[in-house]
């Protein structure tokens, strides 16, 4: 208690910036293993940290012996198996993105996100060109991304008629769109095992549902075999969706929660059928 008593306010706020870089640190570490295998890894480490702390406790000799052997090997594998990640961090501190802001936009650019997206997804929809676009959410999709061509580039509707074009390098995979970018294309998504899906989708609808169900990511397909436009979300899916409830059901889920989304994503909706918007 002496130790406390003998602090001035220089010492108190000096702790106090301490402790708020190391919480900063650690908050940006997780942000950066998020929707990563790493973070099953994580879980397993802190289980075991927990059953180590759980034998000094409890004095179990054995268990703490045995945990304490583990632990120097532990540091070792640990390296090893979050290299990609460190990897990746270094990186970003490198280019000064380690601390930069989130990935979520205001509502004027996600306006004209879905504005591109949406005109693409129109085109390709008439001329039944097959398509797959994942928006990323919480949920990163960094080792999704990297399963493709990485392109980090500006969303126009152009560049992603492009992509999905019959015949060009990319159109079987699919385009990952985090915040302002296109991250990535010709990415390779997991596949849903639900057996109850109907037989009739296809590989691309069936990696749509899949990525939703293992992250929160929002997905758009467009059939190469009807022309139809579905939106995959928590492992569901819409099939033939019109074009007004898919703007407003991205909307919805891609912009910040406000109280006034709703009016907005109306508005955005209204927008839409001035340009000549419709059903799809």
């Amino acid at each position: 208690m002496s130790y406390f008593t003998d602090l001035t306010w220089h010492d108190y706020v000096k702790d106090a910036i301490d402790v708020g870089i190391v919480s900063y640190l650690i908050y940006q570490m997780i942000l950066l293993v998020r929707g990563t295998r790493a973070v099953q890894l994580l879980k397993g480490i802190f289980l075991l940290v927990a059953v180590w702390a759980l034998s000094t406790w409890f004095n179990l000799y054995t268990l703490k012996w045995l945990i304490n052997q583990l632990f120097p090997l532990g540091i070792l594998t640990v390296l090893i198996i979050f290299q990609p990640e460190l990897r990746r961090a270094l990186e970003q501190l490198g280019r000064g993105k380690l601390f930069s802001r989130s990935f979520t936009m205001e509502r004027d650019a996600m306006s004209e996100q879905i504005d591109d997206v949406i005109k693409a997804v129109r085109y390709m929809a008439e001329r039944k060109i097959g398509a797959l676009i994942v928006f990323e959410r919480s949920t990163g999709l960094t080792e999704l991304v990297e399963s493709g061509v990485r392109m980090e580039s500006k969303i126009t509707s152009e560049l992603l008629i492009n992509i999905f074009t019959p015949n060009a390098p990319l159109h079987d995979g699919a385009v990952i769109i985090r915040g302002e970018q296109i991250m990535a294309a010709g990415c390779y998504l997991p596949l849903s095992e639900n057996p109850f899906i109907s037989k009739e989708l296809g590989t691309r609808h069936r990696a749509a549902i899949g990525v939703s169900e293992v992250t929160d990511a929002v997905s758009v397909t467009v059939s190469e075999e009807t022309g139809q436009i579905s939106l995959s979300l928590g492992g569901m899916i819409v099939r033939d969706i019109n074009e007004e409830s898919l703007i407003s059901k991205l909307f919805d889920e891609l912009t910040p929660k406000t109280a006034g989304r709703a009016k907005e994503g109306a508005s955005v909706s209204s927008l839409w059928k001035r340009k000549g918007g419709g059903n799809g």
